[in-house]
């Protein structure tokens, strides 16, 4: 069972403007002239860990990893109420991926990520299909409207976890409960912190309730993570993940060249193996891997075991020139 490579940190960091008034936090750890390899963060709003730097060789690859717009060190912080989200949509990031590429002189990059960032990773592969050397997938999100209501009705994951699902529910008037989406939304972006405050947690509650098989012990965040988180995430939600009506299995046959591993956990409840599964179907030369014994987590064993084999076997890999 591979285990995560040994704690490193960053040989180079900075903030790039990207425009709009918009600064994004990235860094650099590895080997200077290894292989490129870009990490895309969850959420969207998650921002980074320092466990992600870690499913990689330091020694082969050179890591590049960054706050995705208004999250983690990137400025402004969607933590402040105030603070615009009108750029920040997924055209956007995939943009800021490509200014990041041309800021740190990568010519190709392998493309990894988990959860929004299979999202992330999938529309930037299909839109810059010849700056991906390989993609490795972890817990797939496609934000078609099924997968939505999986998440955000009581017929989905709420059958799972009722307890976490009444607390979600219940702390929005019964009047309002019909639409939670709307009702999240009202509060999430309500300028007092007597009201976003505590929406912001309420909904990140529901949000982290079945990240793993196992429950796991959840660190406590501080609120302007926590509203930063809410309010992104609320806002891709909101809009589809600003993705092309068709979605992302429309655009497949662009990357279909590209090597791909994908993992899904069996008992994934955030990101169900269907939609794994529905990608794997429309992009068959991509490796798909259910684990027997996972849910959504990446640092799962199982999980982590298979995304770290990926990364190691596509380290000596030496892909075409095109």
């Amino acid at each position: 069972m591979r285990e995560f490579y040994p704690p490193v940190e960053p040989y180079d960091s900075g903030l790039l403007d990207v425009g709009d008034g918009n600064e994004i936090y990235w860094e650099v750890c590895g080997n200077p002239q290894g292989k490129p390899a870009v990490f895309l963060h969850g959420g969207p709003g998650g921002g980074l860990l320092p466990d992600n730097r870690r499913f990689f060789d330091p020694s082969a690859y050179r890591i590049v990893l960054f706050d995705q717009r208004n999250c983690g060190r990137s400025l402004p912080s969607a933590g402040d109420p105030k603070v615009s989200l009108e750029h920040n949509t997924t055209p956007h990031l995939v943009a800021d991926i490509e200014r990041l590429r041309e800021h740190l002189s990568i010519d190709r990059w392998l493309v990894f990520g988990g959860s929004w960032g299979t999202t992330l990773g999938l529309a930037y592969a299909q839109a810059h299909p010849d700056r991906v050397t390989e993609m490795v997938l972890r817990g797939v999100w496609l934000i078609r409207p099924a997968d939505e209501a999986w998440t955000l009705t009581p017929g989905g994951a709420a059958h799972l976890f009722p307890a976490e699902w009444a607390a979600f529910r219940d702390a929005i008037p019964a009047a309002e409960q019909d639409d939670l989406l709307a009702a999240y939304g009202r509060r999430i972006t309500d300028p007092d912190p007597a009201v976003h405050v505590p929406a912001s947690r309420a909904w990140m509650g529901w949000e982290l309730s079945a990240n793993t098989l196992r429950p796991v012990t959840l660190p406590e965040f501080e609120d302007s993570m926590l509203v930063a988180f809410a309010r992104i995430t609320h806002h891709y939600i909101s809009n589809g993940g600003f993705l092309p009506e068709a979605g992302l299995l429309a655009g497949v046959d662009r990357i279909r060249h590209v090597p791909a591993v994908i993992v899904n956990g069996r008992y994934d409840i955030k990101t169900p193996p269907d939609q794994a599964w529905d990608l794997h179907r429309a992009w068959p030369e991509a490796e798909l891997h259910i684990v027997e014994d996972a849910g959504h987590g990446g640092s799962e064993p199982g999980t982590r075991h298979l995304l770290i084999e990926a990364t190691d076997r596509f380290r000596d890999r030496r892909p075409s020139s095109g």
